[in-house]
């Protein structure tokens, strides 16, 4: 009998970030977690692809994919998930203030489930008023946005905070996103672990 696939939130609007998105749903599909795509609706979003190219001080932006929302925040029960991540891109600038949206990102920080953010990502957990007394890593364009809501910027490919795993942007992927996936493999480990028997 095949066991039911434990659920990982994906988080999602127009113009997130194309890589930041699909390389933590094909990772969380290999090890065989079920990812859901949540956004404001449920609908098609239009990803993008940002890279700061050389001679440019600010980021390019180009078309990525098209990525289908699987739920919208409003529909989300979010005992239901076992991890939540919050994708690049400008996105979470633009749904951050969501009220279903920041319930949900809450209940995960006040669980101690697993949690990882990219980039821009940063964005909702610091709206949601969860980086207080948290170290992050973070695009820097974004240090502010963390800092000024009580969170540490660090400056590194992986930072670990308790349930918490974050990366600076894109190119980050291959050094935290290990790091996440190893706790939600325990987190299921544990959740699936036979009862103890008592004693005779």
């Amino acid at each position: 009998m095949m066991s039911v696939k434990e659920k990982v939130l994906v988080i999602v609007g127009d113009a997130t970030e194309t890589v930041d998105t699909l390389y933590p749903i094909l990772r969380l599909r290999e090890d065989g977690f079920e990812p859901v795509v949540a956004a404001p609706e449920k609908r098609q979003y239009q990803m993008v692809l940002h890279e700061v190219k050389p001679g440019w001080t600010i980021t390019k932006e180009w078309e990525g994919y098209t990525i289908e929302a699987d739920i919208a925040f409003a529909d989300i029960r979010e005992q239901d998930y076992l991890g939540i991540f919050f994708s690049g891109g400008r996105a979470p600038e633009y749904i951050r203030d969501d009220a279903n949206l920041i319930r949900i990102t809450r209940h995960f920080f006040a669980e101690g489930k697993p949690i990882a953010s990219v980039c821009h990502g940063v964005e909702i957990p610091a709206r949601a008023d969860c980086v207080r007394g948290r170290r992050m890593a973070t695009v820097p364009k974004c240090q502010f946005d963390l800092e000024i809501c009580g969170g540490t910027f660090v400056n590194e490919p992986c930072v670990i905070d308790g349930n918490l795993v974050s990366g600076r942007t894109w190119h980050d992927h291959g050094h935290y996103m290990g790091a996440w996936m190893k706790m939600l493999n325990d987190a299921r480990a544990i959740k699936n672990a036979p009862p103890l028997r008592a004693s005779a």
